[in-house]
């Protein structure tokens, strides 16, 4: 250790001793370039009665006069380089005494260290250098931005490619970056002292890719001093290594589920949502409450004939029914049934008519909420009209082969928030639905956004064990013009894919060659 602390003090007076020997040649330098000219070098000036004139005068002086400034620029930059390295140095020795002081109390911290973890994230990342690649596919893509958009390669079925950051901490990142290079261009020893200070105005472009394992890459491009002259920051922000934060036991052994559907009509769909309910909540499940509230008096013999035969054949007694009078409003029967709940806190599952689930998908609506701490708003995957997918009704698989995750049967519906998994008492202390809303869509919506308003934790992730089955949607001319908007957007999504709509519409020229190419075959054989 003494002999460690030697050569740290004999390693810094030499630091010092080169600090003061640049210093002084950085004055000399000065002062030879300040120093007034001789005598003889005034004489080779030419007199004002001479030839040259004033005009002479003037050129020689103002010769000189760049050359000073060329010199007095010359020394700044060297002033500049001194105090980088003087930084640098200094940095250097706060680390090695850091280490020093470290390894000599607890050996093991310096292996661990989080500074070193951190620049090892930016070597391992592509950063200073590429690495090879198998395929193209193995690439990380990066997105592109300016002050006001975000240009993305991935862009799912409601965002777009050239959009606002709307997300918050999307929003935040890329400022923070900008500020962040703007604060290093402002620095004294980086900017010019004669030009002006950079300001957000200067940015033109970044771009920007997350490697998952490794960190974030930012390349942010300024303006520079002179026309077709730019200025770029390389940024990188790592991933700090795994910190455990909870490791806790959950146990939903009586955790009960309350499934609220409300419904008008639609009895054969109410059928088939009894079967899978029969099924995975009493069958497999058997910690579920339902509740239907029903609109109207059409066909409600029909529906509570369905619901009580359930009921006997499996000896089910946890349901409730409620009738209420009215047009159908999704919100009013949703806040109706949670509300008319008696018993204690209970954790709730919006449900619509055409949803299937597994149980599964209920173990998961537990673990994902948390009375005054979490709530759920899963991504369900929705299927698409199997009539276009499988070409021919007869061909249709029965639906358990239908509940496919592919991109050919289905997409992630992340444009909606209708199916949700909450604790009645943080529905109520939300303020529960706007019952102001009539008929179908905005509802889900405006709960969403009272719940991100919130200091609760909102859970949104695509969930495989919960589908919407196709069904053709009808937007009457009751709904107002958004509504109408949204309605017609949805039926559009719901069809198919992209390349079987497009198959669709390119049908008659499909048929028209495959025409052609029958009757090429057919002369060719004659």
């Amino acid at each position: 250790m003494t002999m460690l602390r030697r050569g740290l003090l004999a390693w810094i007076s030499r630091v010092v001793l080169l600090l003061l020997f640049l210093c002084c040649a950085v004055s000399v330098l000065y002062m030879l370039a300040c120093t007034p000219k001789g005598d003889e070098e005034q004489m080779a000036l030419p007199r004002a009665n001479s030839p040259t004139g004033k005009a002479g005068y003037q050129a020689i002086l103002q010769e000189q006069e760049e050359q000073h400034r060329s010199y007095i620029s010359s020394l700044k930059k060297q002033i500049a380089q001194l105090k980088d390295e003087l930084q640098e140095r200094s940095e250097q020795l706060k680390n090695a005494q850091y280490r020093s002081s470290d390894s000599g109390a607890h050996p093991e911290k310096t292996q661990a260290n989080l500074l070193e973890f951190l620049h090892s994230q930016v070597d391992k990342a592509e950063v200073h250098a590429g690495v090879k690649l198998a395929t193209e596919y193995a690439a990380v893509p990066f997105d592109s931005f300016t002050l006001q958009k975000v240009y993305q390669l991935e862009m799912g079925l409601t965002r777009h490619p050239e959009e606002k950051p709307v997300r918050k901490d999307k929003r935040d990142e890329l400022v923070e970056a900008i500020e962040l290079a703007l604060e290093t261009l402002n620095r004294p020893e980086e900017s010019n002292p004669n030009h002006r200070p950079y300001a957000a105005s200067d940015f033109i472009e970044g771009i920007y890719r997350t490697e998952k394992d490794k960190g974030t890459l930012y390349e942010l491009t300024f303006k520079g001093d002179q026309k077709h002259e730019f200025k770029r920051l390389v940024l990188f922000r790592p991933f700090g290594p795994i910190m455990k934060v909870k490791n806790e036991k959950l146990n939903m052994a009586n955790t009960l589920i309350n499934v609220i559907v409300p419904l008008a009509k639609r009895v054969d769909k109410f059928r088939q949502f009894m079967q899978n309910f029969r099924e995975m909540c009493i069958q497999q499940d058997g910690r579920v409450h339902l509740t239907v509230v029903y609109f109207g008096k059409e066909q409600m013999s029909e529906v509570k004939g369905i619901l009580e035969n359930t009921s006997k054949a499996a000896n089910f007694r946890n349901y409730t029914f409620i009738q209420l009078s009215g047009e159908f409003s999704r919100g009013k029967g949703l806040d109706v049934g949670a509300r008319v709940w008696k018993g204690s806190n209970v954790l709730l599952f919006f449900c619509d008519v055409d949803i299937y689930f597994t149980s599964e998908f209920l173990n998961t609506c537990r673990l994902n909420t948390q009375p005054g701490k979490k709530v759920f708003y899963p991504v369900l995957f929705s299927q698409y009209n199997p009539g276009i997918i499988y070409g021919h009704h007869d061909s249709v698989p029965p639906l358990e082969q239908q509940l496919v995750i592919k991109k050919e049967t289905g997409f992630w519906r992340d444009f909606g928030f209708g199916m949700t998994c909450q604790y009645r008492s943080d529905f109520i202390n939300i303020g529960g639905f706007d019952l102001d809303i009539k008929g179908w869509g905005g509802e889900d919506v405006h709960l969403y956004r009272k719940y991100l308003h919130s200091n609760l934790i909102v859970v949104r992730t695509p969930v495989r064990g919960l589908f919407h089955l196709w069904h053709e949607k009808q937007c009457v001319d009751e709904l107002t013009p958004e509504q109408y908007k949204m309605c017609m957007q949805s039926k559009a999504m719901n069809e198919a894919s992209h390349g079987q709509l497009g198959m669709l519409v390119f049908r008659h020229e499909i048929e028209a060659h495959l025409r052609k190419q029958k009757q090429k075959t057919s002369s060719q054989k004659t």
